[in-house]
């Protein structure tokens, strides 16, 4: 695997503030895009984290990576969480809330989220923070923090504030180290997420942090009201025929088994690995060790890297991105399908290839059904705007035909969409761009957006 690639994505969240740190396939049927706010790099945040989530009153809620403030001392990137809240009247504006600011580790809180946020039947939102906490991870010989789960409940009276708890706080990169990617609720309200790096196994993945290839973890509430958080790792990756740095977003089955993806390890491509599919089994008896199984491999035609979560279908089967490969050495990436079967193993369908002559390409976002069953996600590269794409696969018998819905433009658009895209009740698609929109405080690249899309 190509090193400049790697860092491009699984590195890729991280990439200004390392800087700070160191001193078409298919017809086109264009949807109509409108940008709802744009980050201006301040107080309001900079650089969205992954997706927006809806509330019942359908305010969006996310984070962002930067912004917020500038005392985050010693890492330099702080963070914000957000509130969207809709206009009164057609036409008016969105109205952003900031509901938290990140101090960062010297003020023993989280710093620079890795992942969207989480919403429960409550309202309470969730998330990660790559850095910060109490923890003792080192970066560059600076104690940085090996970053925290969060949650923020919403205030008993309108217009009050927000109550923001941090969960856990991962103590040292045994624990895992540099947590990413969206986490999941299972039915008896553990929360399932992923560390990029750390774990405990592994020793190649990577030199700046620890060499440890990251961890699937297990983070269960207390039993009594006010109680601690419980961490648990599920399984560390040691690099080579297993995988290496996993990307969060899980997906659970109705047994509890779950399932994902790393970004690197499994078959040789290039350097550090195409990377693999693996589920988890849990312990047939309580407190046993977890089981992984490596269910395939990239070889890199049929892609490689995926930087994605995972999306079931009522069926079983499991649908995702690849950052790279493809058929006919295509370096843009893929939309796969593993069909289960009965035998325990999985069938592997390529269900697109992307070429960047107008459909896009490097994906790094999962995937979204609608009530007929075809699937939506966001291209971050490329696209007739060079900005990246909206991209729709309609299953037609035993095809998918595929169909760039949009491609975005850069300023005073967005580009780079990098977050799985939700739907409201009316079928309106929404989700965030790292970067481009109107903010001037972020350089060349802007601040990113939130956008939404329809027919």
């Amino acid at each position: 695997m190509d090193r400049n690639r790697y860092s491009r994505v699984v590195i890729h969240r991280l990439a200004l503030f390392t800087v700070a740190l160191t001193l078409t396939s298919g017809a086109t049927a264009e949807w109509k895009e409108k940008v709802l706010y744009s980050f201006q790099g301040g107080t309001d945040g900079a650089t969205p984290a992954g997706g927006v989530v809806f509330d019942k009153q359908g305010n969006l809620y996310g984070a962002t990576q930067q912004g917020g403030g500038s005392n985050c001392s010693p890492m330099a990137a702080c963070g914000t969480v957000y509130q969207l809240a809709p206009p009164a009247k057609q036409g008016d504006p969105w109205t952003e809330t900031v509901l938290h600011v990140f101090q960062g580790k010297q003020s023993n809180d989280g710093e620079f989220p890795s992942g969207g946020v989480i919403a429960d039947a409550l309202g309470n939102i969730y998330g990660t923070t790559a850095y910060g906490g109490t923890g003792d991870c080192v970066l560059l010989g600076i104690k940085g923090g090996c970053g925290t789960v969060f949650e923020l409940s919403p205030p008993q009276t309108k217009g009050g504030k927000w109550t923001y708890t941090i969960l856990y706080s991962f103590p040292t990169a045994k624990q895992g180290y540099v947590p990413n990617g969206d986490l999941v609720f299972d039915n008896a309200g553990n929360l399932y997420g992923a560390t990029i790096f750390g774990g405990g196994k592994g020793t190649t993945c990577d030199g700046f942090y620890g060499g440890n290839c990251g961890a699937v973890f297990e983070l269960s509430p207390p039993k009594t009201k006010g109680g601690k958080w419980t961490e648990k790792v599920l399984h560390s990756f040691a690099g080579g025929t297993d995988g290496a740095n996993p990307n969060g977003g899980l997906v659970l089955d109705g047994k509890g088994n779950v399932y994902g993806t790393t970004y690197a390890g499994g078959a040789r491509c290039g350097g550090g690995g195409c990377g693999i599919v693996f589920t988890l089994h849990p312990p047939a008896k309580k407190g046993g060790p977890w089981a992984e199984k490596v269910l395939h491999r990239f070889s890199g035609q049929d892609g490689s890297n995926p930087a994605s979560g995972l999306v079931f279908d009522g069926n079983g089967n499991l649908y995702f991105t690849t950052f790279d490969g493809g058929r006919d050495n295509s370096p843009w990436g893929t939309v796969v399908q593993f069909v289960p079967r009965s035998d325990g193993t999985w069938t592997e369908h390529v269900l697109h290839t992307f070429q960047d002559n107008g459909d896009g390409g490097e994906p790094r976002s999962g995937l979204v059904f609608d009530p007929m069953g075809n699937l939506y996600g966001t291209a971050g590269a490329g696209g007739i705007g060079e900005g990246g794409t909206i991209f729709r696969l309609r299953p037609t018998g035993d095809t998918w035909a595929f169909t760039t819905l949009y491609s975005f433009t850069g300023a005073p658009d967005g580009s780079d969409p990098d977050s799985t895209l939700i739907f409201d009740r009316t079928g309106v698609l929404y989700g965030t761009t790292q970067y481009s929109g109107t903010g001037q405080a972020c350089g060349n690249y802007g601040c990113g957006t939130v956008f939404s899309a329809k027919p």
